[in-house]
């Protein structure tokens, strides 16, 4: 018998014996089911389309034609709304209230670390790999490369084991960079477990990451955090919504209004695309909490060093916090004038995947930003994760490969530490004891399964001799070289171009750097049978995390992958309409979607003119079509790729059109010739 999913067991989950009104559905044919009524009624602390960052942004609205038509204008249209996140950075650096907190952050970091104490990043899906990112992608390469300077014996004499004193934690633990581990999200008990389990003391410092500032696991996390506290500001709360969206919901009214909890608030405004948070609000938070530990590394490093040490460590001694703030605009601009550039390689990445090929991304330097922005496709546009070496078919669309033989060595080369998961008897007696809900339980003590320090073994990231002959290069694939500031091409980096041009793979090469690739560089590119397209960026090294780089790489790589997945029909607009509701928060937001999209359609001219004017469609009719949705998915055949949200939304609006009950045969159909894209552009003024 096959294990049930996620999906199943939300259903199961919202049974209850309750004795609701009938929902008004009988225009639709559909009768609320009990787990529908009851995630209306009962669940309004899931339904969080109220919140800021789930709003539609007005400058990419109109994202998926305009991508369509012109790939640098929707590009363009992407890009630019990181220039909301410049705004944002900018009045916080000219705000006296807000510069105090950050002060105070980088006080509080100074302190714990000059006392031999710990940094704790902690965060769930997007910020669980923004709290890696600044352990493994930040503070430990500058500590390996201040480890080569003259200076490091004075280092080591003063901060000894400095390199070893931040850690950054993903909910599930390093299984969880490559998809997430159901049902741990929302159990605020696996955030306490995973405190513990890193030994996270009272003096420690805690900054809990969540970009909607709702995430169960987060704010577990800084209550736990917040109860075990010496005092003072050791608990940090960051968060990318408006207090005043936020205090509607029990959960995040607790840590807001918690007194031993310091609050960090980067509200931006909404996203790129509606909801994925990955984008402008995970790209505020790690820059912001970025500046912050970079300043707090330059005010120990200035008590033990002299001025021309701390240059030569990438210091500026006139680098302020508001200034490291504003650097963020000149930054944002570099990346969005490479437009044109970029368009280039995502038509190339476009066009591989609906050709039925694959592409593969090689990094070094650029790991971790390419490593995080691969996996996080895969939830946001209803993907395959990467593959497990013992699949025994290619599912996954994209791998991503270091240039190492070794696979132990390339998971060494992204953590820049050994791998860590969860034991697993420190996390079953705990889930077993005390989550009280028998389905939520069982989904926990499931995904414990594949959190163990056992999964590193079942993913190679390298360029691996069993990489190479089940998944090497094929005529029509997509080979990515992505650069950051590298001098040279390793033998295996020459290698691998070597063997893409050879298959009759597309190549293209991405870089950001100080200035122009290198001629050696050049050279081997000149060399090879086809000209291959360049996507240079320049960003100057002037800071000694290399920040402003890893920045750089994630808008322009989050722009590209949105791209890329618009041109393919998995962004309607700019919502993320192939979301799959695998959680309550995502049965939420896919219900707004249905609902939103079904009433934009039924409020246009083309509508009433063909059809009359309509009454529009509730939430609670939504939702009670979508868990139809749910329950019919599988039973459509040919329809696997249709997502719950687009198959709604047709139904719904060929059955008000047809004026009988909605068909899900006839709606799956429709996908199937013209994706949702095709089938709401005839209803578009």
């Amino acid at each position: 018998m096959s294990k049930p999913t996620i999906l199943t067991m939300l259903l199961s989950l919202c049974l209850v014996s309750i004795s609701l009104p009938t929902f008004a559905a009988s225009r639709l044919g559909v009768e609320a089911s009990p787990q529908s009524r009851d995630f209306v009624e009962n669940r309004q602390q899931f339904q969080l389309h109220s919140l800021l960052t789930e709003q539609r942004h007005p400058r990419t609205r109109d994202l998926s034609e305009a991508i369509g038509a012109d790939t640098a204008a929707g590009l363009a249209a992407l890009l630019s709304v990181d220039e909301d996140v410049a705004r944002t950075l900018d009045e916080v650096a000219g705000d006296p209230a807000r510069m105090a907190q950050l002060r105070k952050a980088s006080q509080a970091v100074q302190a714990a670390l000059r006392d031999g104490h710990r940094i704790y990043f902690y965060g769930t899906g997007s910020t669980g790999r923004l709290a890696e990112t600044l352990e493994s992608g930040l503070w430990r390469p500058f500590w390996t490369r201040a480890a080569q300077s003259p200076a490091w014996p004075r280092i080591a004499r003063g901060l000894p084991d400095i390199g070893e004193r931040v850690r950054g934690e993903i909910t599930g633990g390093d299984r969880a960079l490559i998809s997430s581990l159901e049902g741990f999200e929302d159990l605020p008990l696996i955030g306490e477990l995973q405190l513990q389990d890193n030994g996270i003391g009272p003096q420690d410092v805690v900054f809990a990451v969540t970009e909607g500032g709702e995430t169960s696991a987060v704010i577990g996390t800084a209550l736990a955090a917040a109860a075990q506290s010496a005092g003072g500001d050791r608990v940090w709360f960051v968060y990318n919504n408006p207090d005043d969206l936020l205090l509607p919901f029990d959960r995040s009214r607790r840590v807001l209004q918690d007194p031993r909890i310091q609050k960090l608030a980067l509200p931006t405004g909404p996203q790129a695309i509606a909801g994925s948070t990955r984008m402008q609000a995970t790209t505020t938070s790690l820059y912001v909490l970025g500046v912050v530990l970079e300043d707090a590394i330059g005010r120990l490093l200035g008590e033990h060093l002299s001025p021309a040490d701390m240059q030569a460590l990438g210091f500026s001694a006139s680098a302020t916090l508001e200034s490291r703030l504003r650097d963020f605009a000149p930054i944002q601009r570099q990346a969005a004038a490479a437009v044109q550039r970029l368009a280039t390689w995502t038509d190339h990445e476009a066009r591989a995947y609906a050709g039925g090929r694959h592409a593969t991304y090689l990094a070094r330097q650029a790991l971790m930003p390419v490593f995080v922005d691969v996996t996080e496709r895969a939830p946001t546009f209803r993907l395959a994760p990467l593959d497990r070496t013992d699949a025994p078919q290619r599912r996954s669309w994209i791998q991503v490969w270091t240039p190492t033989e070794d696979p132990a060595d390339a998971w060494q080369a992204l953590l820049q530490r050994p791998f860590r998961g969860l034991e697993p008897q420190r996390y079953r007696d705990a889930f077993e004891r005390s989550i009280d809900d028998p389905y939520l339980r069982a989904t926990a003590l499931r995904s414990l399964e594949q959190a163990g320090s056992d999964q590193q073994g079942l993913y190679d990231l390298a360029v691996s001799p069993r990489n190479l002959a089940l998944n090497g290069p094929q005529a029509g694939d997509l080979g990515v070289l992505v650069l950051c500031g590298e001098d040279e091409l390793s033998p295996l980096q020459v290698a691998w171009l070597e063997a893409y041009a050879a298959a009759g793979a597309e190549l293209v090469v991405f870089s950001v750097g100080n200035g122009p690739l290198p001629s050696p560089v050049l050279g081997t590119l000149s060399a090879l049978p086809r000209p291959v397209p360049l996507v240079a960026v320049t960003v100057p090294w002037r800071d000694p995390l290399g920040l402003n780089r890893t920045i750089a790489l994630k808008m322009l790589l989050n722009a590209h992958s949105s791209g890329v997945m618009a041109k393919l029909g998995r962004v309607v607009g700019n919502t993320m309409t192939a979301v799959q509701p695998g959680n309550l928060k995502l049965v939420g937001r896919a219900t707004y979607l249905v609902q939103s999209h079904v009433n934009a359609v039924l409020a246009g001219a083309a509508w009433r003119e063909r059809h009359g004017p309509t009454e529009p469609l509730s939430y609670a009719e939504a939702n009670a079509v979508l868990f139809e949705a749910i329950g019919q998915r599988g039973e459509l055949g040919g329809t696997a790729q249709a997502a719950e949200v687009e198959l709604s939304v047709v139904a719904i609006l060929e059955g008000l059109a047809r004026q009988y009950p909605l068909s899900w045969p006839d709606a799956a159909a429709i996908l199937d010739r013209q994706g949702l894209n095709g089938y709401l552009r005839e209803y578009r003024d």
